[in-house]
């Protein structure tokens, strides 16, 4: 039995799947981290959330699923021709701002808003700028990040800098952690 079977997918997935081996992106959230986003993005009713790096919206899509009428998400990303499937397959959701900038630009610029959720699937937010992404963290809020395994994408040295972020995580008195050697290495903060 596959972890996947019974598993009900977002309505835009298989489109945004399809949209995705196409362009040759080769970056997508899995399908198990993508539905562990959807459940906790359940448990945030009216919340404010964040996607630091959209991708081709695989992983929003998931989000989206999983929020009321009355949240809202932001998703930022800095390629135009990714972040383009994901505005021609989710745009039309209102609860959705698609943000087509660098990420430490965006930090910078809106360091004041504060959000119940944020997935940091990119570099800003993760490896750069981990402070500022923290600070922007409602109490209660949680904090997420995946490919925190060893990947077969990651260039010569990740191994390193994912350690490093994962001790520099742990070193916080702000942040309670679950580390979960499952689907692609999923950490789980929630601001005290």
């Amino acid at each position: 039995m596959t972890e996947e079977i019974n598993q009900h997918y977002p309505k835009a997935y298989q489109q945004i799947s399809d949209a995705t081996k196409a362009s040759g992106f080769g970056m997508a959230s899995d399908v198990l981290t993508c539905a562990l986003l959807r459940t906790l993005a359940a448990t945030k009713p009216s919340g404010k959330f964040l996607e630091l790096g959209t991708g081709t919206g695989l992983s929003t899509s998931w989000i989206l699923d999983g929020l009321d009428q009355q949240s809202t998400l932001t998703s930022i990303d800095n390629d135009t021709k990714f972040l383009a499937i994901a505005e021609t397959f989710l745009g039309d959701d209102k609860r959705l701002t698609l943000v087509d900038t660098d990420g430490a630009e965006w930090i910078k610029n809106n360091k004041d808003k504060k959000f119940d959720y944020i997935f940091a699937d990119t570099w800003h937010g993760k490896y750069l700028l981990l402070d500022e992404a923290l600070s922007m963290l409602n109490t209660g809020g949680f904090y997420i990040i995946d490919d925190m395994l060893p990947q077969q994408n990651w260039p010569e040295g990740h191994q390193e800098k994912a350690v490093k972020l994962i001790k520099d995580l742990e070193s916080r008195d702000d942040l309670l952690l679950t580390k979960q050697v499952w689907a692609t290495g999923i950490v789980i903060g929630v601001k005290k």
